[in-house]
């Protein structure tokens, strides 16, 4: 039975083989093809007869940037997981020690890659492409896997931790990206790396390991048809994937300003450092940007290093772009010894940075630059197993012919490009700056961890007993008949509305006026001040005492109002009323008005309306109310409102017309209008 078995699979896999469809060539750029297979598996062959040795890696289009909320590092995590094995290769390190292979696995933000380079056999080959056929969908991705790995995976993350400049790099790359994934590390966050779920792992691998998903590179001394041929086999029994990849859209918005980041940590020596926003590594603008950058942190021609080294304000200085599928940044370092001035440093620094587009950079420092960049472009070509690993960068960031385009790109820069980069890029406001200050003993405020909620409230029953209020009907009839209306001594309407409320609250408002019309022209800011200087104070308390007193009384009072008059709310408890109104009168009756917080007010006004001059918002406001509140110079603005409303409402009850505002400083209105009375006008 079991031979039986074996002939039908090795039958229906010989069938499988004979019926794939035969790769399909896409392209040729000097000496590297691109076929793809049906599955959508993209291929890249680069025969280098010279050499003795074959290089298989394998890139997918996964990395950090990839990943979601709770996820960080995993794609750094899954590298690790998939050398653990599948079924059918259980040991893959000890196959590899076999073959005698160079492994490894590599993670970065746009992609992943994995990578094997052996003595050019055709046994190893097949050996090699076969193992990357299988973990391709087959690899373990245990919890028992993750349990050891993790570990690993944290040690590696501390050992990062212990690195002040690896972190201050870290911290300023954060800071710079308020949004999108490159702002995080890919090693990622610790408690992701420590409470990951084995599903959601798992989940990732079969969602981004797939065919679709990844481009396969062969390099060096190989039959290209032969090794087509054992792809197609290999591979093309994969079935492409159902599932359809999400875009990624998340992008930065453009910086608005200098960030700045400080990092204390024991350490040896200082550090500082400048990022800036650069354009997406396709973008036409990179080979300037490359070009640039090399100018400014080249050693020892570079200007950093002539304004930094030489000038002895930095032991060393260095700096790189970083060339991503989206909007990646130039960085520039310096390391500062403890003896010297990080401040001084850091304006050293700033401004040889911001002089590049005062004292632009010449045709010999551009062509410097090209001739260095172009020299590393050209001897990497020497080595196919080189230009095999360097293609998963370029792959990663969207296709591996941007490879040689960037290099025509460079070929081409002229100084008044780089000028036009450093125009654009440069600037202070695009600048994320970060200094790391050596610290013996730093402090730091330990953040206690969420408590189990579910134990914390389990049997909690409450400390006190709040008092139920009635069920109260708020139609217009029931609130008539409820309220008690009468007039103090000095003639002040008052409106009652006793009911049960819950906690026996209390809720009262009054409303004050000025005076007339007449009396309060051109005085509309004196209304206002007065409304705002109540509460700084009496000739008994202070504005400190005042507040305090509140709080004691469980009271919340406001007041404010208008050039027109004062309206006062007060909530509070109904034992405490009493004295709450005693208070209320003295800030009422007995204000001070300190000439100091009259002054603090119309610094606040003034710098008020500065910053409304810009606003749109503030801008239409104003437009809006000059048109509709049209009346004359000097009138208090509320005044008119009021008059408005009160003459609406006497023409709904029988009056034809509604005067103009235009007109309404002509119209009388009453001296005193208590708040039942304007209820009664409204």
């Amino acid at each position: 039975m079991k031979n039986l078995i074996l002939m039908l699979t090795m039958m229906l896999g010989v069938q499988a083989i004979s019926t794939a469809a035969d790769p399909v060539k896409v392209t040729t750029v000097e000496g590297i093809t691109e076929y793809r297979l049906e599955n959508g598996l993209r291929v890249l062959l680069f025969p280098d007869q010279s050499k003795q040795t074959i290089t298989v890696n394998i890139t997918y289009l996964v990395g950090s940037r990839h990943e979601n909320y709770g996820e960080t590092g995993m794609a750094h995590l899954l590298e690790h997981m998939v050398f653990k094995g599948t079924p059918k290769h259980p040991n893959i390190p000890q196959e590899l020690t076999e073959h005698g292979a160079r492994p490894n696995g590599t993670t970065w933000l746009d992609r992943t890659n994995y990578y094997e380079t052996f003595n050019a056999t055709e046994e190893n080959l097949k050996w090699a492409l076969e193992l990357e056929a299988d973990r391709m969908i087959n690899s373990y991705i245990a919890k028992k896997d993750l349990d050891s790995e993790m570990t690993v995976v944290r040690n590696e993350f501390e050992s990062g931790e212990n690195s002040p400049f690896g972190v201050l790099m870290e911290r300023i790359v954060s800071t710079a990206y308020l949004w999108h994934n490159y702002g995080k590390s890919t090693i990622g966050c610790r408690a992701d790396i420590e409470n990951v779920p084995i599903e959601r792992l798992q989940a990732f691998y079969k969602k981004y390991y797939q065919p679709d998903n990844a481009v396969l590179t062969v390099s060096g001394k190989f039959d290209p048809e032969k090794t087509l041929g054992l792809i197609n086999q290999y591979f093309s029994t994969i079935p492409r994937p159902e599932r359809v990849l999400p875009d990624i859209y998340t992008l930065d918005p453009v910086q608005d300003g200098e960030r700045f980041v400080t990092l204390r940590r024991v350490g040896d020596v200082q550090f500082l450092g400048c990022a800036y926003h650069a354009a997406p590594g396709p973008h036409s603008d990179f080979a300037a940007i490359e070009v640039l950058t090399s100018i400014l942190s080249s050693n020892p021609s570079g200007r950093l290093y002539k304004a930094m080294v030489d000038g002895k304000k930095a032991s060393q200085s260095f700096g790189w772009s970083f060339q991503l599928h989206d909007p990646g940044m130039m960085m520039f370092f310096a390391e500062v010894p403890n003896e010297k001035n990080l401040d001084d440093a850091k304006n050293t620094m700033l401004a040889t940075l911001d002089a590049v587009v005062t004292n632009p950079p010449t045709e010999a420092e551009v062509e410097l630059a090209k001739n260095e960049l172009l020299k590393e472009i050209e001897l990497s070509f020497n080595s196919s197993e080189r230009i095999c690993l360097q293609l998963s960068e370029w792959i990663g960031m969207g296709d591996w012919r941007l490879m040689f385009i960037h290099r025509d790109r460079i070929k081409k820069v002229t100084a008044e490009q780089v000028l036009k980069v450093a125009q654009n890029y440069l600037t202070p406001d695009n600048r994320t700056t970060g200094i790391f200050i050596p610290t013996v003993d730093p402090q730091r405020a330990e953040i206690p961890a969420t408590p189990d909620i579910a134990a914390l409230v389990k049997d909690y029953k409450g400390t006190q007993t709040i008092s139920e209020g009635e069920a109260f009907d708020p139609s217009p009839d029931n609130i008539d008949s409820r309220t008690v209306t009468t007039k103090a001594g000095n003639g002040m309407e008052i409106a009652l509305l006793p009911k049960k409320t819950r906690g026996e609250s209390v809720n009262l408002s009054m409303t004050l006026r000025y005076g007339s019309e007449k009396a309060l022209m051109n005085k509309g800011k004196v209304g206002e001040y007065t409304i705002d200087l109540l509460q700084t104070g009496t000739s008994t308390m202070n504005r400190e005492e005042i507040k305090q007193a509140f709080d004691k009384l469980k009271a919340t009072v406001r007041i404010n109002g208008s050039e027109m008059g004062a309206n006062v709310s007060i909530s509070t408890k109904k034992e405490n009323l009493a004295e709450v109104l005693n208070l209320v009168r003295d800030i009422l009756r007995d204000p001070v008005f300190p000439q100091e917080e009259l002054d603090k007010l119309i610094q606040q006004n003034l710098a008020s309306m500065e910053q409304d001059r810009s606003e749109p918002q503030a801008i239409a406001g104003r437009a809006i109310q000059r048109h509709n509140q049209q009346f004359l110079k000097g009138t208090p603005c509320m005044w008119a409102h009021w008059m408005r409303n009160w003459q609406t409402t006497k023409m709904s009850n029988g009056r034809k017309s509604c005067p103009s505002t235009r007109t309404l400083s002509a119209q009388p209105m009453p001296r005193s209008a208590s708040l039942a009375t304007l209820m009664r006008l409204l």
